[in-house]
């Protein structure tokens, strides 16, 4: 009797209940599976939210802002300069560039004049004088041959080659401020210049006054030489804002520019402007040329400083369009949608431009401190051992992140 008492308790009922159990636990698991993927689409939809965010922050967006205040300078230049030019025949860019460097001497140079020390005018003049005389001239030239090309060639070839200051800036500024840029950098520039190419079809389409073009090739040439001299001179501003001051630059350029202007004007323009038929109405438009003039001499160096000079100049793309959006009320041009893809195109590529950060590569030894414009100062470690090696520092964003990277 003894041996058959275990069978039955070998027969118990406890193995089904753990398969109950199992089945259970696997029949919860797809909602658990479901919450689980719902919870990482929303994670993923909060680290996309996040990274935009870093990308579109708030000093990015004020750099992109400060570049379009720029562009409505140069729209309300391009405006006075056309009524000028069209409706009163008063064809005297050399007058008009000299009354805004005079404005520039009366405010910043006069303000050199009564400083002491080291930054007294003529403790400049005594150090450097002939570095602001090369580039005084360097200024007067560059605005001096994009306005006579419209003499000789068409609006669509100066929109297009006077694009060329852009790959002037990034090469002067590769080889002597040493900027580096990064893949990002060189898709937004592709991208604003094709709305740049963009708005030139859209001219062609609706068949926008051109110009004479009597002699392109000269024409052509004075605007590949004008940005060529703009590229030279945003270049150089650049050094000089970041290493001296704003008010040097701006005083040195009104003192050398109004001085060669004037020799210009007394060479070149003096029968011209006695042509001039003198009423209210010009002289309203030359005190609005010079107001929007002395404006973009005077915030320029500001933004600059902030971004940098091939981000200012990509910048200044849209000031054609702005010009344009304007005709459209006060010269009845006729509109295209590609002149809205042209400006939101170039803006997409300022964007994609100003994302992220370019670098400074610098020997430690001769390292200059250049301020970040999207976050803090970086400085090399005081106890990092100075070798010759090149240094990359951050100027963006990422400086929190990645301070500097040192390759051998």
């Amino acid at each position: 009797m003894m041996p058959t008492e275990p069978p039955p308790q070998q027969l118990q009922p406890p193995p089904p209940a753990p398969p109950n159990h199992v089945v259970t636990t696997i029949e919860n698991l797809p909602a658990e599976g479901s919450g689980g993927s719902s919870s990482l689409s929303a994670s993923s939809r909060a680290g996309m939210l996040q990274r935009i965010r870093k990308v579109l922050n708030r000093e990015m967006l004020i750099s992109v802002a400060l570049g379009q205040v720029l562009s409505l300078l140069i729209c309300g230049i391009g405006l006075t300069s056309k009524y000028l030019s069209e409706d009163f025949h008063a064809n005297t860019p050399v007058f008009q560039s000299f009354l805004n460097y005079i404005l520039l001497f009366l405010v910043y140079t006069t303000t050199l004049a009564v400083r002491q020390g080291e930054e007294n005018l003529l403790a400049i003049l005594r150090r450097r004088w002939w570095k602001y005389m090369i580039l005084g001239l360097i200024d007067l030239e560059a605005n001096y041959l994009v306005v006579k090309a419209y003499q000789y060639t068409t609006l669509t070839s100066i929109q297009l080659l006077d694009c060329f200051v852009i790959p002037v800036v990034i090469l002067l500024s590769w080889f002597f401020l040493l900027i580096r840029y990064k893949a990002v950098h060189f898709i937004g520039i592709v991208v604003c210049i094709l709305g740049m190419g963009c708005m030139v079809g859209a001219d062609v389409l609706v068949g926008r006054h051109q110009g004479a073009g009597e002699n392109k090739l000269v024409g052509d040439l004075l605007v590949l030489g004008g940005a060529t001299l703009y590229g030279i001179s945003n270049v150089w501003e650049e050094y000089i804002i970041r290493t001296l001051s704003r008010v040097e630059f701006l005083g040195m350029i009104g003192l050398f520019g109004a001085f060669f202007s004037g020799i210009q004007l007394a060479i070149m323009e003096h029968k011209e402007l006695l042509k001039v038929p003198w009423d209210w109405q010009i002289g309203l438009l030359y005190v609005g040329f010079s107001a929007c003039m002395f404006g973009l001499y005077s915030f320029m160096p500001v933004v600059i400083k902030k971004t940098s000079a091939t981000s200012v100049n990509l910048s200044l793309l849209t000031a054609d369009l702005y010009s344009l959006f304007c005709g459209l009320f006060l010269f009845h041009y006729k509109f295209s949608g590609l002149y809205l893809l042209s400006f939101f195109t170039i803006l997409i590529g300022l964007v994609l431009y100003s994302s992220t950060s370019t670098y400074i590569a610098q020997d430690p030894r001769v390292y200059k401190q250049f301020r970040n414009p999207s976050g803090p100062v970086v400085d090399l470690p005081a106890t990092a051992q100075v070798e010759p090696s090149v240094t990359y520092t951050s100027l963006g964003q990422e400086t929190g992140e990645e301070p500097h990277i040192r390759v051998a």
